[in-house]
């Protein structure tokens, strides 16, 4: 009887050299973890949005939550799990703190997501 799923196998060949091959290239199961934490930064609307606005400048809270229509409990919510995955740094000058991209891996990383979706 013929499988009727295209895209499985029809047999049971084991191609062991190859197995090994890529078992022997496989990272630590806890890099497997990291990053799939690290993308999870990018499975929200909000976080993407900051991202977005970082990517073009430095703001502080108080110019995304305007910027984004949302309060500044919100923002500073969003940006704390941003901070806490090492995707944005921050400095205080007086009583403001101005937020930016952690270092240009994070734009390279956010530059490549939106080359994907536009192509």
């Amino acid at each position: 009887m013929k499988n009727k799923e295209p895209f499985v196998c029809d047999c049971d060949v084991i191609h062991e050299d190859t197995v090994k091959r890529v078992r022997d290239a496989m990272p630590d199961g806890k890099n497997f973890y990291d990053l799939a934490n690290l993308y999870k930064m990018f499975a929200d609307n909000t976080r993407v949005q900051i991202l977005w606005a970082l990517s073009c400048e430095e703001m502080c809270v108080c110019d995304l939550a305007v910027l984004l229509g949302m309060t500044k409990s919100a923002i500073s919510h969003q940006l704390k799990s941003l901070r806490l995955a090492n995707l944005i740094k921050y400095q205080k000058q007086g009583k403001n703190v101005y937020y930016s991209l952690a270092d240009d891996h994070v734009k390279g990383i956010f530059e490549k997501g939106f080359e994907h979706i536009i192509e």
